[in-house]
């Protein structure tokens, strides 16, 4: 196992190196002045305010050095002061990243309730009606952006009734914006997840049943399968104890990708729902041009896509006992 997390820390540094190089250069390829955009008008007219603006980012400082510097602070997690938001960048993502980090997990377990059934009985199913209802309905499900779906949502569950009748029971009305922490409260905090967690998680509600049956169906088509059917096995614990599990591995990759993505990429949903998470910062750093939020949150979310591909390899090892034997002769 040594090499094999020597290489991956590697990847990762390399990833994070190459990351960071591109971003902070295109930053600095944006038009205007950075200290203009980032203090406020009142300020702009002080000369010494200004002017410590531009010694405290080195903008008189070639872009090789400003970025040499920065990346020096930034291996003792010291990535610079935001003029925008009046704290430090390192500050603002510790208190920011959580909101983003549960709609993301929430949104990827919403889906993966509501998908692992679903695949399970197209595959079982496959070719009859039950199994093209669900394929049709994945196709819906694909079709709309999920900014649509967030807006239907507010204006069912947080607009037009006070309950929803779902049922027969009533379904209180939900806040169509703001966010509660779950250290203030749980029951409020869940109130006010559902909604854009929801909105996220349809589309991948289809992707995920769409993966998951086209394993399936090649894996009910194993000799162990026939033969563990013949032994009198019951349906259900061949499709969900002997069936599922060697057909997990694409959507293993699939929900470790997810969650990566959904971190960087809840940006329209943050900004419907107004929810004060990592993308929606991101959306005001880039308007504001607050460049060294935006270079922070962009190494940060690097850092952990890389991570979250490595706890994927782990996972393989764990599910397929195959893939642990040639990783670990490969190392």
């Amino acid at each position: 196992m040594g090499p094999l997390l020597a290489r991956r820390l590697v990847r990762l540094v390399v990833t994070l190196f190459v990351v960071s190089l591109f971003s902070f250069f295109l930053l600095d390829l944006l038009p205007g002045d950075t200290c203009r955009s980032v203090l406020p008008p009142d300020s702009q007219s002080d000369p010494a305010v200004y002017q410590r603006c531009r010694a405290d980012l080195r903008l008189d400082d070639p872009v090789y050095v400003r970025y040499a510097d920065w990346a020096a602070g930034a291996v003792k997690l010291d990535l610079g002061f935001s003029y925008v938001k009046k704290v430090d960048v390192i500050e603002l993502i510790r208190d920011k990243i959580p909101v983003t980090f549960e709609l993301a997990l929430v949104s990827v377990g919403m889906a993966l309730v509501a998908s692992l059934p679903l695949g399970v009985f197209a595959a079982y199913r496959e070719g009859r009606m039950t199994d093209r209802f669900v394929s049709g309905l994945t196709l819906t499900f694909l079709s709309i952006p999920a900014f649509v779906v967030g807006l239907y949502l507010i204006v069912i569950f947080a607009v037009k009734f006070q309950t929803v009748p779902l049922l027969g029971w009533g379904i209180p009305k939900l806040p169509a914006t703001g966010w509660t922490r779950p250290t203030d409260s749980i029951l409020e905090n869940i109130r006010t997840v559902i909604l854009p967690a929801s909105s996220l998680a349809l589309a991948e509600i289809a992707v995920y049943i769409r993966l998951i049956r086209a394993d399936m169906i090649g894996t009910l088509q194993e000799d162990y399968i026939f033969t563990a059917k013949a032994k009198g096995i019951s349906n259900m614990r061949v499709l969900f104890r002997h069936a599922l599990r060697p057909s997990s591995l694409s959507l293993i990759t699939v929900v470790g990708l997810n969650i990566g993505t959904l971190l960087g990429g809840t940006v329209v949903i943050e900004q419907l729902f107004a929810i004060p998470g990592l993308g929606r910062t991101l959306f005001e750093a880039v308007t504001q041009r607050d460049y060294l939020v935006v270079q922070g949150i962009a190494v940060l979310l690097s850092a952990i896509y890389v991570m979250i591909n490595f706890v994927v390899d782990l996972i393989y090892m764990v599910v397929d006992p195959r893939i642990r034997q040639a990783r670990l002769m490969g190392a």
